[in-house]
């Protein structure tokens, strides 16, 4: 056995207190977004200049991606708090991703991009809550902002390679955006085999000599009054926070060459990849909402400077300091999750976690879209910038007590 103790679990940790399935599960994310990441940089340009679309029809195709498949989040996560087995859905999700998502290479219309967007989305449905559930069981409860960390820090250093990838392969094969697509079976075939070796042990659920218990005791435990707080905070600066495809377009816009966006964008995950670890990290120590409201106040300021930006130089220093929000919120909110659920119903808090930006991701791109084509960009990102101030606002006022945001339950 390890010399650095074991995870909730009983499975040993390494010297930066992880343990295997916390790893294979960070492998998993990795080769997941560099497959995703291969294709989402050049998606809008995909769209605009190769299929003739427009940012409205961008809007509307990122919005259902994200929105449609809510109420999916929240049913696999009952399903893994009712079975026990989230590792089911888990392979289930990934290997519905990694079969559609190569399907885009054959698309003539804007619409077909929507139903495969929408097919990858679902797979992120079924297995988002049960995994982030699954993680949760890994985690000990002193360290599980950093495990979180990790795991969003693994997740965007596939979004650095995904693009690096796809910058070589544009390098050589100039504007093959279509048989570039069709390689992203490649990592996604890995995923599958990852899923494979995570260890088969089940949550709590039910157990099968239930049915001889009074009903009561086959619930899942009911989530706090005080999550749904949380929840009501994030869902409001959800609203404002809009697919970074108009971001990207925003860049384009500038006069950033289409060949330099996947090199920009895999920048982005660089700062993502090293602020993660950072504020997991942080938030262990000084509390999730500081974290969180450090990191509503950063997007704010981001989305009011791209409001006024004119160069593509002071554009892309921009992009790159916007990646720092997602350090001191990403990992930490999921934290934030699981320190305020108790272990029987996390996947549904998960599910409801994600439906939430799910349906507040759905209503920002469409009403950015909007206020995008109908007033102007500078209007649609200042737009955004009120929502998160908002949100930080609420946060303040709903959790005055700072230990409400910290790993207690």
């Amino acid at each position: 056995m390890s010399n650095y103790g074991v995870d909730p679990s009983g499975n040993p940790l390494d010297r930066f207190g992880l343990s295997r399935p916390v790893w294979l599960l960070g492998w998993i994310s990795f080769f997941t977004d560099t497959a995703s990441e291969m294709i989402y940089p050049l998606l809008p340009l995909f769209l605009t200049k190769t299929l003739g679309a427009g940012a409205m029809s961008l809007g509307v195709i990122e919005g259902v991606a994200e929105g449609a498949n809510s109420v999916l989040k929240i049913l696999s996560g009952w399903l893994a708090d009712r079975t026990g087995q989230p590792k089911r859905l888990v392979l289930a999700g990934y290997g519905l991703s990694s079969l559609a998502r190569p399907l885009i290479s054959f698309v003539t219309a804007w619409p077909q991009v929507l139903g495969l967007r929408f097919i990858d989305r679902l797979g992120k449905g079924i297995r988002t809550s049960p995994r982030d559930a699954l993680l949760a069981r890994f985690a000990p409860d002193k360290t599980r902002g950093r495990v979180y960390g990790f795991h969003r820090a693994m997740d965007h250093a596939g979004a650095v390679a995904g693009p690096l990838v796809a910058t070589a392969y544009l390098y050589f094969y100039p504007d093959a955006y279509r048989s570039l697509f069709t390689w992203t079976l490649v990592p996604g075939l890995i995923v599958i085999a990852l899923i494979l070796r995570l260890p088969n042990q089940k949550t709590s659920a039910p157990s099968a000599t239930s049915a001889s218990r009074p009903p009561s005791s086959t619930l899942r435990p009911p989530l706090p009054r005080r999550f749904y707080s949380a929840m009501a905070v994030i869902t409001l600066f959800a609203l404002g926070n809009a697919s970074d495809a108009f971001i990207l377009l925003r860049l384009s816009d500038l006069g950033v060459a289409s060949v330099w966006i996947p090199i920009i964008w895999s920048g982005l995950h660089v700062v993502k990849m090293t602020s993660s670890v950072l504020g997991g990290a942080l938030s262990d120590r000084f509390g999730r909402r500081a974290m969180i409201a450090l990191g509503y106040l950063w997007y704010a300021a981001i989305y009011a400077a791209f409001a006024w930006v004119t160069t593509r130089h002071a554009a892309i220093a921009i992009f790159l300091a916007y990646g720092v929000y997602f350090g001191l919120t990403e990992g930490v909110e999921k934290a934030w999750v699981a320190d305020l659920s108790p272990e029987g119903a996390r996947g549904m808090a998960f599910g409801v976690y994600n439906a939430a930006l799910g349906v507040g991701g759905l209503a920002s791109s469409l009403i950015f879209g909007a206020i995008w084509t109908r007033v102007s960009p500078a209007w649609a990102f200042l737009t955004g910038a009120g929502f998160a101030l908002a949100a930080c606002v609420l946060l303040y006022l709903m959790f005055s007590d700072a230990q409400d945001s910290r790993h207690q339950r």
